[in-house]
């Protein structure tokens, strides 16, 4: 588990525009304060990754990311809420405020209620959501250990909380919620 002096670090780096890296279910993660333009847009460049794609929030509990969203029907949240926390992912129609820096091109935005022990901590201490996008640079295979973050990114870029990841062999999946379809 992720000491308390860690976890302070982590949310005065991410609280100062700073960009992480830290276990998950199944991949090291990217994050950022989602509502820190330049801290997402950074976190975009060290990636490679075009803003046009869009990004993932994680919370620690539905509340934390429920004012992103637009649930249009009880049915959907319903069948949403029964997977969490846990290692599903849903694209959602986005709220009408949510910035174009975390939607990408699309009218929807990705969010998981994560069930990964330092995911959530992070989120919790944190306050809020946090971005979450596998980390490595766009085209290469996730960073599944520290020494894999290192290998990608600069430790002067970011801040690496090391833990252990989940038992997934990989990121997790990518459901629509509008057709249940999975997307990855």
């Amino acid at each position: 588990m992720l000491s308390r002096f860690r976890l302070r670090l982590a949310v005065s780096h991410l609280r100062g525009g700073g960009i992480i890296a830290y276990p998950t279910e199944g991949v090291y993660g990217l994050g950022c304060n989602p509502l820190d333009q330049r801290a997402v847009l950074g976190l975009l460049e060290l990636k490679e990754r075009p803003t046009a794609k869009g990004l993932i929030l994680i919370a620690a509990e539905f509340g934390q990311i429920e004012p992103y969203l637009d649930l249009p029907t009880e049915i959907m949240r319903d069948k949403i809420l029964a997977t969490w926390p846990g290692p599903a992912t849903w694209v959602i129609p986005a709220a009408g405020w949510v910035p174009a820096w975390l939607r990408g091109e699309h009218p929807t935005v990705a969010v998981r209620v994560t069930d990964h022990p330092v995911a959530a901590a992070l989120c919790r201490a944190f306050g809020g959501p946090i971005v979450s996008t596998s980390a490595n640079r766009s085209g290469h295979p996730p960073a599944r250990t520290p020494v894999s973050v290192r290998k990608h990114f600069s430790t002067e870029h970011l801040l690496l909380i090391p833990g252990r990841l989940g038992n997934l062999r990989g990121p997790t999946a990518v459901y629509d919620a509008s057709t249940g379809a999975r997307l990855r």
